[in-house]
């Protein structure tokens, strides 16, 4: 299979696929995999997951979103968004507060560690080189 870097991957032409790669949903999974083996290490230093990271990513690319706004960002299930939202609180990666325009609301932003994390988190991932994930022809 064809390798680019994270970045080359989303400008990647389709023509230059290899006609032999299995389906597009087969492919992003390949990419998963390729991108949690970089990040990974990172990760594990305060015991996250992939799944940490987008929401993460997401907080940090729009901060003082509403958990339901991060929930379908990061495209994790609502039901476990607070309790992946409570180990990030935790480790003092991002601060919830109460929304003041809205106090029934909660909303989130990463904390000056959670920025640092997340810079770190990100310049690996664009560090990676991952399987194209391009449908072919």
């Amino acid at each position: 299979m064809q390798s680019l870097s994270a970045e080359e991957a989303t400008v990647a032409d389709p023509a230059d696929a290899n006609p032999g790669t299995p389906s597009l949903a087969v492919r992003v999974r390949q990419v998963e995999a390729a991108l949690r083996e970089v990040l990974q290490p990172v990760l594990d230093e305060h015991g996250l997951t992939l799944e940490h990271w987008r929401i993460l990513a997401v907080v940090d690319a729009d901060p003082g979103l509403g958990m339901s706004e991060v929930a379908t960002l990061a495209v994790v299930p609502a039901a476990s968004l607070t309790r992946h939202m409570d180990r990030l609180v935790e480790r003092a990666l991002v601060v919830r507060r109460i929304d003041p325009a809205d106090r029934r609301r909660a909303v989130v932003a990463l904390s000056p560690l959670g920025r640092d994390y997340a810079a770190r988190l990100l310049a690996a991932e664009r560090s990676a080189t991952l399987p194209v994930a391009t449908p072919t022809a």
